[in-house]
């Protein structure tokens, strides 16, 4: 009886390692590509009234601003530069989203590094490692 049971807990925790070493798998294919696709990421955002084209990556890293030549015709220089600085914040939040959006495909759902890329908090972050060490897992 004691054997059954044995054999049946070996091929419970054998499924289980499968199922986790399968995903294991498609996560780590999916890696290189992943990161590719985050090196090829760019969002373009433009102002208001179309004056300022910045274009950032998917960590929001500026990576070109350009001026329309009718900015000169105001000579505000306050101005423009609110207007630079507010369209450079629009693009990092929506290269922030489409960052989150890309890594999320790769991620299993629930994933507590989706979760930290949406709220930038590393205790989410740290909190399934800190409950398994806690558990001796």
């Amino acid at each position: 009886m004691a054997e059954s049971a044995d054999r049946d807990a070996n091929r419970a925790l054998r499924a289980r390692f499968d199922e986790v070493y399968g995903q294991y798998q498609r996560l780590r294919s999916g890696l290189d590509e992943l990161q590719t696709r985050l090196a090829e990421l760019r969002v373009t955002e433009r102002s208001d009234d179309g004056q300022v084209t910045v274009v950032v990556g998917a960590r929001g890293e500026l990576i070109t601003v350009e001026v329309s030549p009718a900015v000169y015709h105001d000579r505000d220089a306050r101005a423009l530069s609110r207007k630079i600085t507010e369209t450079v914040l629009r693009a990092s939040a929506a290269a922030s989203a489409a960052t989150r959006e890309l890594v999320s495909g790769y991620l299993p759902p629930g994933s507590s590094s989706v979760e930290f890329l949406r709220t930038h908090d590393f205790g989410a972050l740290l909190g399934r490692a800190d409950a398994v060490a806690s558990r001796g897992e």
